[in-house]
């Protein structure tokens, strides 16, 4: 015979067992096109819906997350997990399902940060091992390793036709331009001479064959360039130079330095051309103002309140937006291109970052 306190407790169990089943039905899916915004307070990557600009799902990462890129297809995000260059992992996120996957473990390259994805390969700066490397997700393997020799590579940057690589060496105040060649044959040793009449040795696999390799120019820029674009046309590539507050231009085609300018952009975090190529737009970590620099006249065109400092800048080439994560304000600030102004907020979680598109075909 069942009391009322007997019934009042089944009662309870069955509500408690409802609540803590998910509400499956009123999950929202991943948008075909979705803005991938990191926190570093919460450890987090929040996919958010550009149409709605609504955080649609979070998902955990490692400890102090930079930067994140998307794989091609879009279903997969990769987050570096920087640690000021000691850590050695880059979190995978699931985007379809929208959890978590195994981290890829980096090994002896510390300090991952600066990411990129071309030709199906994830590709990464690793600051405590002055180098930079690919990861091939099919092979689930590090595939490629290139050492730059230079002081905190950070930011990185790889054509379209993986044939060119450009980064930024914050601490050695330089810019590393390395470009695939082609070498001949390697052919015997130098000197090397047979006795007459003898059988020429078996050649090594390979050896009769041509030999990809990197040649790497160094060019000096302002002090702390951290960060960069190239802009859309591929022409020029500019820094920001955080510690004198220059911005450095550099010419793509002759390889030198054609400029400098005084921009006053101190504590300068990251530098993003529009999808026209007609601004770049600069942020600052200890500053409140957005610079907009115009990229012909190369004057300061405005600049935008936003918070209180800035970090990571994303531009929306489909909205005629850009996004900028303003760290201190716990916010990504949204601009319209069209009128330089700010026209929203969306809250991603502490301390946002890193930002990038994640788009399936």
């Amino acid at each position: 015979m069942r009391t009322r306190s007997t019934e009042l407790l089944i009662t309870c169990a069955a509500i408690a067992a409802f609540l803590s089943v998910p509400f499956i039905g009123l999950a929202q899916s991943t948008p075909i096109r979705s803005l991938l915004a990191l926190s570093k307070r919460n450890h987090t990557l929040a996919i958010v819906d550009p149409n709605t600009l609504k955080v649609i799902a979070r998902a955990p990462v490692g400890p102090d997350p930079h930067e994140v890129i998307a794989s091609a297809d879009g279903r997969t995000a990769y987050v570096s997990i920087y640690g000021g260059g000691r850590y050695h992992a880059l979190s995978v996120i699931d985007l379809v399902d929208q959890k978590a996957r195994p981290d890829i473990d980096t090994g002896a390259l510390n300090g991952p940060h600066g990411l990129t994805f071309v030709g199906g390969k994830l590709w990464f700066t690793a600051e405590g091992a002055k180098a930079i490397a690919s990861y091939d997700p099919t092979s689930v393997k590090i595939d490629w390793i290139m050492g730059t020799g230079q002081n905190r590579t950070h930011m990185l940057y790889v054509t379209p036709d993986e044939k060119q690589i450009y980064t930024t060496n914050v601490s050695s105040a330089t810019v590393s331009i390395l470009e695939k060649v082609m070498l001949p044959p390697m052919g015997p040793p130098p000197g090397m001479q047979r006795p007459p009449g003898s059988t020429p040795p078996p050649q090594p696999p390979g050896g009769n064959q041509p030999r990809m390799d990197w040649n790497e120019t160094i060019i000096p820029v302002g002090k702390g360039d951290e960060g960069f674009d190239v802009s859309p046309d591929g022409h020029e590539l500019w820094t920001a130079n955080a510690q004198d507050g220059t911005l450095s231009v550099v010419d793509l085609t002759t390889r030198t330095l054609t400029a400098t300018l005084d921009a006053k952009t101190f504590s300068a975090n990251r530098l993003k051309f529009t999808p026209d190529g007609k601004y770049a737009l600069i942020s600052m970590l200890g500053d409140g103002d957005l610079v907009i620099y115009d990229a012909v006249s190369r004057k300061e065109f405005k600049r935008v309140q936003i918070g209180h400092g800035a970090a990571g800048i994303l531009m929306d080439p489909v909205g005629n937006r850009a996004f900028v994560a303003c760290g201190p304000d716990n916010y990504v600030a949204v601009l319209d291109l069209k009128t330089l102004e700010v026209t929203g907020h969306i809250d991603v979680g502490g301390e946002p970052d890193g930002l990038a598109w994640a788009v399936r075909p």
